[in-house]
């Protein structure tokens, strides 16, 4: 990941806010971009009349209802004649088997540790072609249970994904959160097997990671990632009591917890999926990505980070103003 953007400012101005996350397609079922029914280089005129062809169709497998910036990657495309049609999943199970059987042309929903623990599992033959966000991973609470990070106390029940890597991430966080000891053996994916000490004796759920938002108000609290936070409505600046450090100095996991774009390990050179994730890579996207999402992710693709860091130190200059503001009422109010 791009360590010109500067973390420690971004991480400042999304703590507040909300990892996983994440985007994915669904495929034309076209073969590999040396078959015959691959797509071509896009922008070709019509054989007759010198009409233009029909745009070259890229399908892509996402999850959740994050993807304003599909709409901007459309429009920056439209010069090359390639749209995007996104194919939406609900879980992650589907995305990489749909992508492997050729169903759709790329996903985009998934961080590398999951794409590599996928693969290992179930033979696929894909790999990851560009990088895109983090979507942070983060304690939601129950507010009618408990309103801070503290209150958590022997008995409750928290809920964390079933899957394992992002369940290894959630048990890592509950670690940085003083709630348990984990074999330090098995890195940033324990299992709760692994667990060698309860701190605090909290009783540890898991369900699969698109439940989590509905389960909440069932629990103490959850461990959801930006991308399903998103999409159930919930807000990152003001709906988590704790969050993952994102500074790959400090966290040596970040590398692996960067979403991806994924294509059939074949078509990994294709040059209309390379045009796709240029677009992805680009000022305009960004921008999207921190106007529609206010910090429930954060962009990690090589040369991101120049509106990331703007809205840093707008988000620093406002809460300084309203510091300002609420020391001047104060004092008025005093002198009257």
């Amino acid at each position: 990941m791009k360590k010109r953007l500067e973390w420690k400012k971004t991480a400042a101005a999304a703590l507040a806010l909300t990892c996983a996350l994440t985007l994915f397609g669904c495929s034309s079922g076209t073969e590999s971009a040396e078959g015959e029914n691959a797509p071509e280089a896009a922008g070709e005129e019509a054989a007759e009349g010198g009409e233009a062809a029909e745009p070259t169709i890229v399908k892509v497998g996402v999850v959740g209802e994050y993807n304003d910036q599909w709409d901007t990657i459309n429009e920056l495309l439209k010069d090359d004649n390639i749209q995007v049609e996104l194919v939406k999943f609900t879980d992650y199970a589907a995305p990489n088997r749909a992508l492997n059987d050729g169903e759709i042309d790329l996903n985009a929903f998934q961080h590398k540790a999951f794409l590599q623990n996928d693969i290992a599992q179930a033979g696929y033959d894909i790999i990851d072609i560009g990088d895109t966000i983090i979507a942070p991973l983060a304690i939601y609470n129950n507010k009618d249970k408990i309103s801070s990070i503290d209150e958590i106390k022997d008995g409750d029940v928290i809920y964390i994904p079933s899957d394992l890597t992002n369940g290894g991430r959630a048990l890592k966080l509950l670690e940085k959160a003083g709630f348990i000891e984990c074999d330090p053996a098995k890195g940033f994916t324990p299992t709760k097997a692994d667990i060698t000490n309860y701190i605090v004796d909290i009783e540890i759920k898991e369900a699969e990671s698109a439940t989590l938002a509905n389960i909440l108000p069932d629990c103490t609290a959850a461990i959801i990632n930006g991308g399903n936070a998103y999409t159930a409505g919930l807000d990152p600046t003001s709906d988590i009591i704790f969050q993952e450090d994102v500074n790959p100095e400090t966290n040596e996991s970040i590398p692996q917890l960067i979403n991806v774009i994924v294509a059939r390990t074949a078509d990994q050179d294709n040059e209309v999926y390379k045009k796709v994730v240029d677009a992805y890579h680009t000022p305009e996207v960004e921008q999207t990505i921190l106007d529609s999402y206010k910090g429930a992710f954060l962009c990690a693709w090589e040369g991101a980070g120049v509106y990331a860091d703007e809205a840093a130190e707008t988000a620093e200059t406002e809460a300084a103003e309203a510091a300002e503001t609420e020391a001047a009422e104060a004092a008025e109010t005093e002198a009257e």
